[in-house]
Protein backbone atom coordinates (compact mmCIF):
# COMPACT_ATOMS: atom_id res chain seq x y z
CA UNK A 1 0.00 0.00 0.00
CA UNK A 2 0.90 3.86 -0.77
CA UNK A 3 0.63 6.10 2.18
CA UNK A 4 -0.96 9.68 0.69
CA UNK A 5 0.78 12.59 2.29
CA UNK A 6 -0.42 16.23 2.77
CA UNK A 7 0.99 19.21 1.79
CA UNK A 8 3.23 19.29 4.60
CA UNK A 9 4.45 15.87 4.12
CA UNK A 10 2.27 14.65 7.02
CA UNK A 11 0.13 11.08 6.39
CA UNK A 12 -2.94 12.54 5.28
CA UNK A 13 -5.26 10.18 7.07
CA UNK A 14 -8.93 10.72 5.44
CA UNK A 15 -7.26 10.43 2.20
CA UNK A 16 -5.40 6.73 3.35
CA UNK A 17 -9.29 5.91 4.84
CA UNK A 18 -10.82 5.98 1.61
CA UNK A 19 -7.72 4.54 -0.20
CA UNK A 20 -8.52 1.60 1.75
CA UNK A 21 -12.40 1.13 1.28
CA UNK A 22 -11.67 1.34 -2.16
CA UNK A 23 -8.77 -1.39 -2.45
CA UNK A 24 -11.31 -3.70 -0.46
CA UNK A 25 -14.37 -2.46 -3.01
CA UNK A 26 -12.22 -3.09 -6.11
CA UNK A 27 -11.58 -6.86 -4.60
CA UNK A 28 -8.59 -7.13 -2.89
CA UNK A 29 -7.92 -10.25 -0.76
CA UNK A 30 -5.74 -8.29 1.93
CA UNK A 31 -3.74 -5.13 2.82
CA UNK A 32 -0.33 -4.90 3.24
CA UNK A 33 0.66 -1.66 4.45
CA UNK A 34 4.64 -0.75 5.80
CA UNK A 35 6.07 -1.94 2.49
CA UNK A 36 8.84 -1.05 -0.13
CA UNK A 37 5.72 0.78 -1.86
CA UNK A 38 4.73 2.48 1.05
CA UNK A 39 8.51 3.98 1.35
CA UNK A 40 8.51 2.40 4.97
CA UNK A 41 12.46 3.33 5.77
CA UNK A 42 11.21 7.22 4.51
CA UNK A 43 8.88 7.07 8.11
CA UNK A 44 9.60 7.22 11.60
CA UNK A 45 8.28 3.97 13.78
CA UNK A 46 5.82 5.63 15.17
CA UNK A 47 4.30 6.91 11.74
CA UNK A 48 4.92 3.24 10.93
CA UNK A 49 2.64 2.40 13.69
CA UNK A 50 0.00 5.25 12.92
CA UNK A 51 -0.18 3.63 9.63
CA UNK A 52 -0.84 -0.37 10.59
CA UNK A 53 -3.54 1.27 13.24
CA UNK A 54 -5.02 3.36 10.53
CA UNK A 55 -5.48 0.36 8.44
CA UNK A 56 -6.69 -2.04 10.74
CA UNK A 57 -9.39 -0.01 11.97
CA UNK A 58 -10.34 1.06 8.72
CA UNK A 59 -10.29 -2.63 7.34
CA UNK A 60 -12.41 -3.74 10.41
CA UNK A 61 -11.79 -7.43 9.46
CA UNK A 62 -13.42 -6.91 5.87
CA UNK A 63 -9.97 -8.38 4.59
CA UNK A 64 -7.12 -9.78 6.72
CA UNK A 65 -4.13 -7.13 7.16
CA UNK A 66 0.08 -7.71 7.02
CA UNK A 67 2.33 -5.08 8.05
CA UNK A 68 5.74 -4.75 7.21
CA UNK A 69 7.26 -4.83 10.23
CA UNK A 70 10.82 -3.99 10.01
CA UNK A 71 13.26 -2.04 12.53
CA UNK A 72 16.82 -1.10 12.97
CA UNK A 73 16.97 -4.02 16.20
CA UNK A 74 15.46 -7.32 16.55
CA UNK A 75 14.30 -5.99 19.90
CA UNK A 76 12.44 -3.09 18.35
CA UNK A 77 11.25 -5.20 15.36
CA UNK A 78 9.03 -7.69 17.94
CA UNK A 79 8.47 -4.63 20.18
CA UNK A 80 6.54 -3.23 16.81
CA UNK A 81 5.28 -6.78 15.91
CA UNK A 82 3.40 -6.87 19.34
CA UNK A 83 1.51 -3.17 19.23
CA UNK A 84 0.76 -4.49 15.48
CA UNK A 85 -1.02 -7.64 17.03
CA UNK A 86 -3.00 -5.93 19.44
CA UNK A 87 -3.95 -3.83 16.77
CA UNK A 88 -5.55 -6.81 14.68
CA UNK A 89 -3.29 -7.44 12.41
CA UNK A 90 -3.45 -11.29 10.59
CA UNK A 91 0.43 -10.99 10.57
CA UNK A 92 3.81 -9.32 10.20
CA UNK A 93 6.29 -9.68 7.09
CA UNK A 94 9.93 -9.10 7.68
CA UNK A 95 12.36 -7.63 5.69
CA UNK A 96 15.74 -9.12 6.05
CA UNK A 97 18.29 -6.74 7.34
CA UNK A 98 19.49 -3.41 5.20
CA UNK A 99 22.25 -1.56 4.53
CA UNK A 100 24.80 -4.04 5.90
CA UNK A 101 25.57 -6.94 4.19
CA UNK A 102 25.37 -10.31 5.99
CA UNK A 103 26.23 -13.54 5.22
CA UNK A 104 23.46 -16.04 5.02
CA UNK A 105 24.12 -17.58 8.31
CA UNK A 106 23.64 -14.30 10.05
CA UNK A 107 20.30 -13.61 8.07
CA UNK A 108 18.69 -17.07 9.01
CA UNK A 109 19.60 -16.66 12.65
CA UNK A 110 17.99 -12.92 12.49
CA UNK A 111 14.71 -14.62 11.71
CA UNK A 112 14.83 -17.55 14.33
CA UNK A 113 15.33 -15.26 17.09
CA UNK A 114 12.04 -13.07 15.49
CA UNK A 115 10.04 -16.18 15.01
CA UNK A 116 10.93 -17.82 18.43
CA UNK A 117 10.01 -14.01 20.07
CA UNK A 118 7.36 -12.94 18.18
CA UNK A 119 3.23 -13.16 19.39
CA UNK A 120 1.77 -12.96 15.93
CA UNK A 121 3.03 -14.90 12.42
CA UNK A 122 5.44 -13.79 10.69
CA UNK A 123 5.70 -13.78 6.74
CA UNK A 124 9.41 -13.50 5.72
CA UNK A 125 9.70 -11.09 3.03
CA UNK A 126 12.83 -11.68 0.41
CA UNK A 127 13.67 -7.94 -1.32
CA UNK A 128 17.12 -8.90 -2.64
CA UNK A 129 16.77 -5.44 -4.19
CA UNK A 130 16.74 -3.42 -1.26
CA UNK A 131 17.65 -5.75 1.47
CA UNK A 132 20.04 -9.05 2.40
CA UNK A 133 18.96 -12.21 0.44
CA UNK A 134 17.69 -15.35 1.80
CA UNK A 135 18.41 -18.09 -0.06
CA UNK A 136 17.10 -21.30 -0.28
CA UNK A 137 18.78 -23.67 2.13
CA UNK A 138 17.34 -21.03 5.20
CA UNK A 139 13.99 -20.52 3.69
CA UNK A 140 13.55 -24.05 4.31
CA UNK A 141 14.87 -24.14 7.53
CA UNK A 142 13.14 -21.23 8.56
CA UNK A 143 9.56 -23.05 7.24
CA UNK A 144 10.24 -25.77 9.70
CA UNK A 145 9.42 -23.13 12.30
CA UNK A 146 5.73 -22.76 12.96
CA UNK A 147 5.46 -19.40 13.45
CA UNK A 148 6.39 -18.47 9.95
CA UNK A 149 3.48 -19.03 7.48
CA UNK A 150 4.94 -18.13 4.00
CA UNK A 151 7.00 -15.88 2.48
CA UNK A 152 6.57 -12.81 -0.31
CA UNK A 153 9.24 -13.33 -1.90
CA UNK A 154 10.10 -10.14 -4.61
CA UNK A 155 13.57 -11.89 -6.44
CA UNK A 156 11.31 -12.43 -9.70
CA UNK A 157 13.36 -15.34 -9.89
CA UNK A 158 10.93 -18.09 -11.35
CA UNK A 159 13.06 -21.31 -10.53
CA UNK A 160 13.76 -19.94 -7.15
CA UNK A 161 9.99 -19.57 -6.51
CA UNK A 162 9.68 -23.35 -8.15
CA UNK A 163 12.44 -24.64 -6.00
CA UNK A 164 11.41 -23.30 -2.72
CA UNK A 165 7.89 -25.11 -3.54
CA UNK A 166 10.03 -28.30 -4.22
CA UNK A 167 11.59 -28.19 -0.95
CA UNK A 168 9.13 -26.91 1.31
CA UNK A 169 5.67 -27.81 0.14
CA UNK A 170 5.75 -31.41 0.86
CA UNK A 171 6.50 -31.22 4.17
CA UNK A 172 4.60 -27.78 4.60
CA UNK A 173 1.47 -27.94 2.93
CA UNK A 174 -0.26 -24.82 4.84
CA UNK A 175 3.36 -22.88 3.75
CA UNK A 176 1.81 -20.06 1.83
CA UNK A 177 4.11 -18.59 -1.40
CA UNK A 178 3.71 -14.87 -2.65
CA UNK A 179 5.58 -13.04 -5.23
CA UNK A 180 6.16 -9.54 -4.95
CA UNK A 181 7.35 -9.31 -8.71
CA UNK A 182 4.39 -7.81 -10.73
CA UNK A 183 5.37 -9.03 -14.05
CA UNK A 184 5.21 -12.52 -13.11
CA UNK A 185 2.27 -12.84 -11.10
CA UNK A 186 0.42 -16.05 -13.50
CA UNK A 187 3.88 -17.50 -14.00
CA UNK A 188 4.41 -18.05 -10.44
CA UNK A 189 0.90 -18.96 -9.74
CA UNK A 190 1.25 -21.73 -12.75
CA UNK A 191 4.56 -22.84 -11.08
CA UNK A 192 2.15 -23.02 -7.46
CA UNK A 193 2.50 -19.57 -5.78
CA UNK A 194 -0.60 -18.98 -4.21
CA UNK A 195 -0.93 -14.97 -5.38
CA UNK A 196 0.86 -12.48 -5.35
CA UNK A 197 1.81 -8.67 -2.98
CA UNK A 198 1.97 -5.91 -6.06
CA UNK A 199 2.40 -2.54 -6.11
CA UNK A 200 0.05 -2.47 -9.25
CA UNK A 201 -2.97 -3.28 -7.26
CA UNK A 202 -2.61 0.09 -5.56
CA UNK A 203 -3.37 1.72 -9.21
CA UNK A 204 -5.37 -1.25 -11.03
CA UNK A 205 -7.07 -3.33 -8.40
CA UNK A 206 -9.61 -4.55 -10.89
CA UNK A 207 -7.49 -5.60 -13.06
CA UNK A 208 -4.70 -7.88 -10.75
CA UNK A 209 -7.84 -9.18 -8.90
CA UNK A 210 -9.61 -10.06 -12.49
CA UNK A 211 -6.31 -11.66 -13.95
CA UNK A 212 -6.03 -13.67 -10.49
CA UNK A 213 -9.46 -14.91 -10.59
CA UNK A 214 -9.28 -16.01 -14.16
CA UNK A 215 -6.38 -17.78 -13.17
CA UNK A 216 -8.07 -19.36 -10.57
CA UNK A 217 -11.28 -20.66 -13.24
CA UNK A 218 -8.62 -22.45 -15.04
CA UNK A 219 -8.80 -20.00 -18.13
CA UNK A 220 -4.57 -20.14 -18.91
CA UNK A 221 -4.55 -17.96 -22.17
CA UNK A 222 -7.04 -15.20 -20.58
CA UNK A 223 -5.39 -14.54 -17.20
CA UNK A 224 -1.94 -14.11 -19.71
CA UNK A 225 -3.47 -11.29 -21.67
CA UNK A 226 -4.38 -9.61 -18.72
CA UNK A 227 -1.10 -10.32 -17.07
CA UNK A 228 0.67 -8.56 -19.96
CA UNK A 229 -1.82 -5.41 -19.64
CA UNK A 230 -0.09 -5.71 -16.07
CA UNK A 231 3.47 -5.71 -17.44
CA UNK A 232 3.26 -2.97 -19.51
CA UNK A 233 1.04 -0.98 -16.51
CA UNK A 234 4.02 -1.63 -14.14
CA UNK A 235 6.38 -1.02 -17.33
CA UNK A 236 4.62 2.49 -17.59
CA UNK A 237 5.05 3.24 -13.51
CA UNK A 238 8.07 1.60 -12.70
CA UNK A 239 10.93 2.31 -15.48
CA UNK A 240 10.38 6.01 -16.24
CA UNK A 241 10.31 7.43 -12.41
CA UNK A 242 11.66 6.94 -9.43
CA UNK A 243 10.36 4.22 -7.37
CA UNK A 244 7.58 4.39 -5.82
CA UNK A 245 6.96 8.04 -7.54
CA UNK A 246 5.24 6.79 -10.64
CA UNK A 247 2.54 4.52 -8.65
CA UNK A 248 1.73 7.14 -6.97
CA UNK A 249 1.31 9.02 -10.00
CA UNK A 250 -0.74 6.30 -10.46
CA UNK A 251 -2.80 6.42 -7.88
CA UNK A 252 -3.40 10.25 -9.06
CA UNK A 253 -4.55 8.97 -12.68
CA UNK A 254 -7.94 7.08 -10.65
CA UNK A 255 -8.56 10.21 -8.84
CA UNK A 256 -6.90 10.12 -5.16
CA UNK A 257 -4.15 12.34 -4.08
CA UNK A 258 -1.21 11.16 -2.53
CA UNK A 259 0.84 14.04 -2.69
CA UNK A 260 4.59 13.89 -3.31
CA UNK A 261 7.01 11.33 -1.67
CA UNK A 262 9.19 12.63 0.65
CA UNK A 263 12.49 12.07 -1.44
CA UNK A 264 12.83 15.11 -4.03
CA UNK A 265 12.93 13.32 -7.26
CA UNK A 266 14.86 16.22 -9.10
CA UNK A 267 12.49 14.69 -12.00
CA UNK A 268 10.27 17.18 -14.02
CA UNK A 269 7.70 16.44 -16.78
CA UNK A 270 5.42 18.37 -19.05
CA UNK A 271 1.88 19.10 -18.94
CA UNK A 272 1.52 17.35 -21.94
CA UNK A 273 3.75 14.12 -20.77
CA UNK A 274 1.63 13.89 -17.41
CA UNK A 275 -1.48 14.13 -19.51
CA UNK A 276 -0.45 11.82 -21.84
CA UNK A 277 0.65 9.29 -18.90
CA UNK A 278 -2.89 9.38 -17.03
CA UNK A 279 -4.65 8.55 -20.04
CA UNK A 280 -2.64 5.51 -20.54
CA UNK A 281 -2.88 3.88 -16.85
CA UNK A 282 -6.79 4.50 -16.83
CA UNK A 283 -6.62 2.82 -20.55
CA UNK A 284 -4.66 0.18 -18.96
CA UNK A 285 -6.59 -0.36 -15.76
CA UNK A 286 -10.00 -0.81 -17.58
CA UNK A 287 -11.64 -3.67 -16.36
CA UNK A 288 -14.38 -4.78 -19.24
Amino acid sequence: MLVPLDQKGRINEPELRRFIDWLIASGVHGLFPNGSTGEFTRLTSEERQTIGAITCDQAQGRVPVVIGCAEASIDETLKASEAYRKMGARAVAIVAPFYFPLKPASVLEYFRQLAEGAMIDVLLYNMPLFANPINLKSIEELSEIPRIIGIKDSSGDLPFMMRMIQNIRPHRSDFTFLTGWDPLVVPMMMAGAHGGVNAVSDVAPELTRKMYDTFMAGKLEDAMRLQYRVLRLFDRLFTDQNFPDGFRNGVGARGFDFGSGRQPSGLSISNETADAMCAEIVELTRVE
